[in-house]
C-alpha cells in the first residue's frame, strides 16, 4: 500500500521532532529547508510512476491523488481534481531568496533587522516580505490610528510608522523592556517616535485601557504577533477597538506547518488551530489566510 505524500511530511516533521530537533519560532531558511527535504522524500515515496524525457524527470500521477513534482528543486504541485487540478507551488530556498531580493526594505529597516539578528530571540522578528504587506496594507486603508501586539525589536511596528502620516498614531504594545529599548531607539532614529505610543506591559491590559478610554472604534488596523495562546482574546479585545471596514492582521496562523499534522497536538499548535477555526466561522469578518512567513491571517471587520 502506498503511503501518502501528507503521512509522509507528518512522519517527517514527527521523526524530528522525537529525535530533539526543535525548530526556532521563525526560521525561514530551515524551515524551507525542511519542507524541501520532506517533499522530496514523498515523491520517493509515492506510488506516482516517474519517468526520464530528454533529462527532466516527470510524473504521470493518477487523477484523484495529491501529487508532488519531481524536480529537483522539490516545488510541492497540488493536482488533485477536489482543488479543480490548480497547480500551487511552494517556496524553496532559492525562489525565497529571489522574493526577498524583491522586497523594497529601507535601509533604517534593514540596520534594525541586522542588529536584532545577534539577539536573543531573533527568529520572532517578521520577515521583510512580511513587514512589506503590512505596510502596504496600512497604506492602502489610508489608515492613521494603528494598533500592534507584540513589539520585540520594532521591525514591523517600524515599517508601519514610516508610511503612516505625520499624525497618525501606532499603539505598541510590548511586555520586554530589553527589546523595547531597541525598538525605542530606531523609531527615534527613523524619525517616527512622535507617531508611536509605546505601552510597556501586558497587551491585553493596554486594549482593555482603550476601551475605557472610548477609543472603541476609532482604530483602522492592528496586527498581533504575541503569545499565541492569547490570539482569541487580543482578537476579541481588537475587534472593539476596529473601525468597521479596518483590518486585524494575525501572525504565525500556520506555525511551521504544525496546525496541519494531526500528530502534532502541543498546547500553542493546539491553541492556534483552534484559533483558525474560530476565525473560519467568524462571520464579523471577512478573512484571508496568506501563507507568507510563517502565515498571517487577514481579517477585515464587516
Amino acid at each position: 500500500m502506498a503511503t501518502s505524500s501528507s503521512l509522509v511530511l507528518h512522519r517527517c516533521w514527527s521523526m524530528l521532532a522525537y529525535r530533539g530537533v526543535a525548530f526556532p519560532r521563525r526560521s525561514p531558511r530551515l524551515m524551507l529547508n525542511f519542507h524541501s527535504v520532506c517533499a522530496t522524500l514523498a515523491v520517493k515515496a509515492s506510488s506516482d510512476r516517474c519517468s526520464s524525457r530528454f533529462g527532466t524527470r516527470t510524473c504521470n500521477s493518477k487523477p484523484n491523488h495529491l501529487t508532488r513534482s519531481c524536480s529537483a528543486n522539490a516545488f510541492v504541485v497540488v493536482e488533485d481534481e477536489k482543488y479543480g487540478n490548480k497547480q500551487v507551488i511552494s517556496v524553496t530556498p532559492s525562489l525565497y531568496d529571489y522574493i526577498l531580493a524583491n522586497v523594497r526594505e529601507p535601509e533604517i529597516l534593514r540596520q534594525l533587522r541586522e542588529e536584532t539578528a545577534s539577539m536573543h530571540g531573533s527568529q520572532m522578528q517578521v520577515s521583510p516580505d512580511q513587514a512589506q504587506l503590512l505596510a502596504m496594507l496600512v497604506q492602502i486603508l489610508r489608515a492613521e490610528r494603528c494598533i500592534e501586539v507584540g513589539v520585540y525589536t520594532g521591525y514591523s511596528s517600524l515599517a508601519i510608522a514610516l508610511v503612516l502620516p505625520e499624525s497618525g498614531r501606532l499603539v505598541a504594545c510590548e511586555r520586554d523592556a530589553k527589546s523595547l529599548e531597541v525598538a525605542k531607539k530606531y523609531y527615534e532614529r527613523a524619525g517616527v517616535f512622535h507617531k508611536v505610543d509605546v505601552k510597556y506591559g501586558l497587551a491585553a491590559d493596554a486594549l482593555k485601557s482603550l476601551i475605557l478610554k472610548g477609543e472603541a472604534c476609532s482604530f483602522d488596523f492592528a496586527f498581533v504577533d504575541a503569545e499565541k495562546r492569547m490570539n482569541q482574546e487580543y482578537f476579541e479585545l481588537l475587534l472593539q477597538l476596529v473601525r468597521v471596514g479596518g483590518l486585524i492582521v494575525i501572525d504565525n496562523v500556520l506555525w511551521h506547518g504544525k496546525v496541519a499534522d494531526t500528530m502534532v497536538n502541543d498546547v500553542k499548535t493546539v491553541s492556534i488551530r483552534n484559533f483558525n477555526k474560530c476565525l473560519l466561522e467568524d462571520k464579523r469578518v471577512n478573512i484571508s489566510m496568506v501563507p507568507i512567513g510563517d502565515g498571517m491571517t487577514i481579517c477585515q471587520k464587516r
